[in-house]
């Protein structure tokens, strides 16, 4: 995997409208790493599910392969898939596993797929607990060739970018990660998965109550991973978890999985990635899924603001925003809430805090100017009906907020500011959002909430907290916005025996794509097998395809070898399923 700090990513007409703080997680996509057996592994994946699939997935599914630019026989090169996406208004970039919840949302948002890089190895080819390139392009691109998913995927994104996450919620982000790095890497020993997925299941059990993250990461994983649409009776799927797992999307039809039609309930409901699901969810139709989503979108901070928005976002711990009446945005890390009558009358930001105004960053407010933190009051003064924000021109100089006079605020919930008024900020449509004071104190009761030798202070103005979110209001202005886990997929270090596997891979394949059958080299690879990979199935697979034509000997062995083989449980429905793709031999796309 190439370091992402050296990696400049090209981008095109959509990505490069991504802000800058997302740039950090595209990394190139390795190509040249992926062996023969990746490759092979890629598309017996591939085979057997567009032939299972083309029965049971939504009708969007085979078309969108084709408009995402993906290709039964090759692992999907990004370049080649971005040509072909910007046509549908998205594009791809390649990052390196999962990314935190909140980044992967924000993606979204922007019309851009992430799609992890690595690929499953062969031990998990039916089902892999790490995000991977099987699971991305051709899971998730295909059925973004429906319009209206399409737009539900991005609206998706933009909504879950603003969930607020608990402090639990990163915990548990890392845990997940390294179990699923833990697992797809071949050389990690027992005891070292045991005790990973043992720190998952404790995260899980100390969650508490579940945050806005943990509840839309619920809704994402029924629908877009492991969505079902239709009739409760008669689904299809959808879902990229499915598309991309050639064991589940076979076993989540049968009876004994159970189907739930899917409402905002779902938003409840956990799940475990490291085993198949219980029950899965089924919309009757695309547009029930946007329905649902702007349900929950409703209930959220976002819209609804108040008290109980700044304290999720306090104990979030992270970087949010708040938007007050006036519409100007409050960027930081917030530690603290004065209220009264359940109203917050008082927030305080520790740290670099932004400015901003319809999500645009107020000239001078940036987190240079404020990198000790930002404290305001919210409400209306005491004994006054009209609310500054409502105040005329003529109002403000009767209150006496003119510049250059010493003011006295009195603001209901009993947060008082006296100070000399030096300048002030309007919006577009004139109404005041900002007042600046020099010599000025703050307080609340007996708490000296600032000082006059703190230098001049920024009072935001606003009756009420109308919205509160996670990240900030104007991208550009915090660099590190998201953190990048310091736990890196591993690379893998092949053996010298595994590496002259891979060659035998590359011999097979290129008789296969140049339709030749020279029987001599495939005998001379026939006995390597025999003599040093025993349990190798997919390579006898390839094998047997290139000869299927023909009458031989070779192929005769080849065909027996792999029935002895089908008495390991573990691959006997693999090398059925491929035996039978290869009988068939009418696959189209």
């Amino acid at each position: 995997m190439s370091n992402n700090l050296e990696y400049q990513p090209e981008l095109n007409s959509i990505t490069k409208r991504l802000p800058k703080h997302l740039h950090k997680f595209i990394v190139k996509q390795p190509y040249d790493d992926y062996t023969a057996q990746n490759q092979a592994v890629w598309r017996y994946v591939m085979r057997l599910n567009i032939d299972y699939l083309k029965n049971t997935a939504h009708e969007y599914y085979l078309e969108g392969l084709e408009k995402a630019g993906i290709s039964i026989d090759n692992i999907p090169k990004m370049e080649g898939m971005n040509r072909i996406l910007k046509e549908i208004g998205w594009a791809a970039v390649s990052v390196d596993g999962f990314i935190p919840p909140n980044a992967f949302m924000e993606f979204q948002a922007y019309n851009v797929l992430v799609i992890a890089s690595d690929i499953r190895t062969l031990d998990h080819i039916e089902y892999t607990p790490a995000p991977d390139i099987i699971h991305e392009a051709a899971g998730h691109a295909p059925i973004i060739a429906s319009p209206e998913y399409a737009e539900y995927l991005r609206r998706f994104g933009e909504i879950g970018a603003k969930a607020i996450s608990s402090s639990k919620d990163y915990e548990l982000y890392e845990a997940v990660r390294l179990l699923s790095i833990l697992k797809e890497d071949p050389n990690t020993t027992e005891g070292a998965i045991t005790k990973a997925t043992e720190k998952v299941f404790a995260v899980q059990n100390d969650m508490g109550d579940l945050s806005e993250m943990a509840q839309i990461r619920n809704l994402h994983w029924w629908t877009v991973e492991y969505g079902l649409i239709g009739s409760l009776e008669n689904p299809k799927i959808y879902g990229a978890g499915l598309l991309s797992s050639i064991g589940e999307s076979e076993l989540c039809l049968k009876e004994h999985v159970r189907k739930r039609p899917y409402t905002i309930e779902a938003a409840k409901v956990n799940f475990d990635i490291t085993k198949p699901q219980p029950q899965l969810f089924v919309t009757p139709n695309f547009a029930h899924l946007s329905y649902v989503l702007e349900k929950f979108a409703n209930k959220m901070a976002l819209r609804k603001g108040g008290l109980n928005g700044v304290q999720k976002l306090i104990n979030s711990k992270n970087l949010g925003t708040i938007e007050l009446s006036t519409g100007i945005q409050i960027s930081g890390v917030f530690t603290k809430v004065l209220s009264t009558e359940n109203k917050p009358i008082y927030i305080q930001t520790t740290g670099q805090t932004a400015l901003a105004s319809r999500n645009k960053e107020l000239i001078g407010h940036g987190t240079n100017y404020h990198a000790e933190g930002f404290g305001s009051p919210i409400g209306k003064l005491e004994g006054i009906n009209l609310s500054i924000e409502d105040m005329s021109p003529t109002d403000l100089e009767v209150y006496g907020i003119c510049e250059g006079k010493k003011a006295s605020f009195l603001f209901e919930g009993g947060v008082k500011v006296v100070g000399k008024i030096i300048t002030g900020i309007r919006d577009l449509q004139g109404k005041i959002i900002l007042i600046s004071f020099e010599d000025c104190t703050v307080s609340f009761e007996d708490q000296i909430l600032f000082r006059p030798e703190w230098g001049v202070y920024d009072m935001a103005i606003g009756k009420e907290i109308i919205s509160a979110f996670a990240g900030p209001a104007s991208p550009e202005s915090f660099k590190d916005v998201y953190k990048i886990s310091k736990t890196k997929t591993h690379k893998f270090v092949y053996s010298e025996t595994e590496l002259k596997l891979h060659k035998l891979y590359q011999k097979v394949r290129e008789l296969r794509e140049n339709q030749q059958i020279d029987e001599q080299l495939l005998k001379v690879i026939f006995n390597e097998i025999q003599q040093n990979y025993q349990n190798e199935w997919l390579l006898l697979l390839e094998m047997y395809e290139v000869l299927y034509a023909k009458e031989s000997v070779l192929k005769h062995a080849i065909h027996q070898n792999l029935v002895t083989l089908k008495e390991q449980k573990k691959i006997s429905k693999l090398i059925t399923d491929g035996l039978n793709l290869i009988t068939k031999n009418t696959l189209t796309v």
